[in-house]
C-alpha cells in the first residue's frame, strides 16, 4: 500500500478541513466522495479536484477504488454509515461523537472484529503530537500518580429552535459535540471510572446544554469536567499529581503548547506544533495501522472508544437527556 487511497462521506466543514489535511500526506489520495445528494458530491468533488463523485453512502462504499473512508457526518448518522462501509469491506475513520451511545459502538466494533477491518474513532486530540507528549511526560512518572485532572468546552452561542444542537434526532446538546473532549481527556489520563456523578441543565426540546462532570477513581483520582453552548468558558485543562501539574491553554484539545509546573518552582514549556489543521495527525496513524495490518490504533483503542461512549450514555441518564429509538 504505497499509496492509500480515500473516500470521503459527507461533504461539510469537517470534511473539507479534513481534505485539505490529507494534501499534507503525500502517501494519501483521496479517490472519491459520496454524500446523499448527488450534487452536493459533485461540487465538493470539483472544489477539491477529486476524481469521484458517488450520490449515495453505498456507491462510496463499494467503490473498489478505496481502501479506507472518513466518515463525517451527523453523529445521529455515524452508526448506519460506518456499518454500510464495514459490510461493504472497507476500513473506516469515524468521527466522534463516534456513534449516539455506547451500544451502537460496540455493534460497529464486533462487526468490525468479525469481518477483520480496521475501525478507528477520529479522536484527533489523541493523535495531536503535543497531546502525546504530554501522556509520555505523565506515564514518565513527570507529575507523579496523577490525582486530579480538570478540562472544559463551552462556547457561548446563539441556538435556535430546529438547530441540530438542539434537536434530540441528531444526537444534540453540549455533551456529544463539545463534552467528548473533556471526557476523552480524562479516560486517556485515568482510564475508566469507578463513579461517575454529573448535572446538566437542559433545552425546551430536552437535550443537554450546560453540563458538570465529576469522576471518581478507586484510587481517590478525580476528574472535573464541563461542557456547554451557554457559556463561554477557558476551553482549557490540566492534570496534577504530587510532583507537579501539566497545563494545556485554550483550545486545550488541539495544542501546540503547554506548560510543567513542578512542585520544587522549576517550569518547563514544552512547544509541539501541528502541521496543517491538526487532522492529518488521526489520518496518518489510521494510514500506518492499516500499513501494519492493524485492526484497531493503539492510540484510540476500541475499548477507549467504548468506555467513553459509556460515560456519555451515564451522564445523559442521570440528565435524563435520551434519544429517539433509545
Amino acid at each position: 500500500m504505497s499509496t492509500i487511497k480515500w473516500g470521503i462521506l459527507a461533504t461539510g466543514g469537517i470534511a473539507a478541513t479534513f481534505t485539505e489535511d490529507l494534501e499534507l500526506l503525500p502517501d494519501a489520495e483521496v479517490a472519491a466522495v459520496g454524500s446523499r445528494s448527488a450534487e452536493a458530491a459533485k461540487a465538493f468533488a470539483d472544489r477539491y479536484g477529486i476524481p469521484r463523485a458517488h450520490g449515495s453512502w453505498a456507491e462510496l462504499a463499494a467503490d473498489p477504488d478505496v481502501d479506507v473512508i472518513y466518515v463525517a457526518n451527523t453523529q445521529n448518522a455515524h452508526y448506519d454509515a460506518v456499518k454500510l462501509c464495514l459490510e461493504a469491506g472497507k476500513a473506516v475513520l469515524c468521527e466522534k461523537a463516534f456513534t449516539l451511545n455506547r451500544a451502537q459502538a460496540a455493534e460497529l466494533v464486533d462487526l468490525a472484529r468479525e469481518r477483520g477491518l480496521f475501525l478507528m474513532e477520529a479522536m484527533w486530540m489523541r493523535c495531536n503530537p503535543a497531546i502525546r507528549k504530554l501522556v509520555e511526560l505523565v506515564e514518565g512518572g513527570a507529575i507523579g500518580p496523577v490525582n486530579t485532572v480538570h478540562a472544559d468546552f463551552g462556547i457561548s452561542v446563539t441556538v435556535e429552535p430546529g438547530h441540530r444542537l438542539r434537536d434530540p434526532g441528531l444526537g444534540g446538546g453540549a455533551l456529544l459535540d463539545l463534552g467528548v473532549y473533556p471526557v476523552s481527556f480524562a479516560h486517556m489520563v485515568l482510564g475508566a471510572p469507578e463513579k461517575v456523578q454529573s448535572w446538566a441543565r437542559l433545552t425546551p426540546e430536552g437535550v443537554d446544554e450546560n453540563t458538570g462532570m465529576l469522576l471518581g477513581y478507586a484510587d481517590g483520582a478525580v476528574a472535573m469536567l464541563s461542557c456547554g453552548i451557554t457559556t463561554h468558558s477557558p476551553v482549557t485543562a490540566s492534570v496534577s499529581g504530587p510532583l507537579g501539574r501539566i497545563e494545556l491553554p485554550h483550545l486545550f484539545f488541539r495544542p501546540e503548547t503547554f506548560t510543567l509546573y513542578r512542585t520544587d518552582g522549576e517550569t518547563e514549556t514544552f512547544r509541539v506544533p501541528y502541521a496543517g489543521n491538526g487532522m492529518n495527525h488521526e489520518a496518518a496513524e489510521a494510514m500506518r495501522c492499516l500499513r501494519e495490518g492493524l485492526l484497531e490504533s493503539p492510540l484510540v483503542p476500541w475499548q477507549a472508544t467504548l468506555d467513553v461512549m459509556g460515560l456519555m450514555d451515564e451522564v445523559r441518564a442521570q440528565a435524563g437527556v435520551r434519544f429517539p429509538g433509545e
